[in-house]
Order: structure tokens, then C-alpha cells, then sequence
């Protein structure tokens, strides 16, 4: 009787310890106030997008589309005295026709990351302070300038539906 009664307090004491423990591991996470601070003070500022040409030996190849958003502290960026999206389009011209980050010739060779922070760090730098905590890529297209001429043969662009007459030999119609 006296092992009956040892067991069940013994079972009685792992269970008591369990629930205990599990109970104080399963609170909530204590809050780091300076980091959600700084968060709550964090917007999201969407990017236009930006066509910067792509000059090359006897002028503009192509054009890269390009389109950014930020996370940016909402405060210091309320204090500038250029706008963000203005400032932020000075920037991306910078980086990408006087710095030449992209290479669209050679595409493999981009590394995304350090666009980000190079992006990040130049307009911290013109901001003169901590503005923009983040850098997210929306878009980055390039498009030649013989696209841009002529895109429907490139692109496969449905520009009519329906009944299209079909072309007239090249001799019937005057041989042009």
C-alpha cells in the first residue's frame, strides 16, 4: 500500500513539475521596447518606377525599368527638405548611370544584396541620417532600344482580336 501511494505522489509531483514548466516556457516573450519603437516609426514608401538609359558606344542601348520600395523612418523623413520620391530618383540615376552597378551585359555578375545596401547606404548619406532601414526590389527590366521601336514581334502583344485579313504577298502588292 505504502508503493501505491509513493507512486501516485510521485506521478503527482512530474505532473505539478510539467505543467509548471510548460507553463513558464509558453508565456509571452518579453518585448524589446526600443526595438518596437523603432518600428512603429517605420512606414512602408512605395517607389515609383524609374527609366534610367543604358548609353553605350554610339548612344542609348536600352533603358533598365526599375522600381524600389523602402522602409523608411516616418519622422526623419517628414524633416527633408528634398521629397523621398524626388531624392530617392536622384539616387537610382547616380547608381545606375554615373556608378554603373548594373551591367546588362554581363547579368550574372549582379548581386542583388549589395545593390540594396549600396541603394540604402547612398541615400542614408544624402539624408544625413538613418532614413531608409530597408531597400526592397519591386522590378529591375531592361529593355533594348529595338524593343521600345518595335514590340509587337518581340513581345508576342496581342493587338487586335477577332478576324485579321491575312497579308497580301509581297508580289501582289507592289513588290516593296
Amino acid at each position: 500500500m505504502i508503493k501505491l501511494i509513493g507512486t501516485g505522489v510521485w506521478i503527482l509531483a512530474i505532473t505539478l513539475a510539467s505543467v509548471y514548466f510548460s507553463l513558464k516556457m509558453a508565456s509571452a516573450p518579453k518585448v524589446d521596447a526600443d526595438a518596437a519603437e523603432r518600428e512603429a516609426a517605420m512606414e512602408f514608401v512605395s517607389g515609383y518606377t524609374t527609366t534610367v538609359p543604358v548609353i553605350g558606344e554610339g548612344g542609348v542601348n536600352g533603358y533598365l525599368l526599375t522600381r524600389l520600395a523602402y522602409k523608411a523612418n516616418r519622422d526623419l523623413a517628414a524633416r527633408q527638405v528634398v521629397p523621398l520620391p524626388q531624392l530617392i530618383t536622384d539616387e537610382l540615376y547616380t547608381l545606375l548611370v554615373g556608378k554603373k552597378m548594373i551591367d546588362v551585359a554581363n547579368t550574372g555578375s549582379f548581386d542583388i544584396e549589395a545593390f540594396r545596401g549600396v541603394v540604402k547606404e547612398g541615400l542614408n548619406r544624402r539624408f544625413g541620417a538613418e532614413v531608409i532601414a530597408e531597400v526592397y526590389v519591386e522590378q529591375i527590366d531592361y529593355l533594348t532600344t529595338a524593343s521600345v521601336r518595335d514590340p509587337a514581334p518581340r513581345r508576342g502583344v496581342t493587338l487586335l482580336k477577332g478576324e485579321v485579313p491575312a497579308a497580301e504577298p509581297a508580289e501582289k502588292s507592289g513588290g516593296h
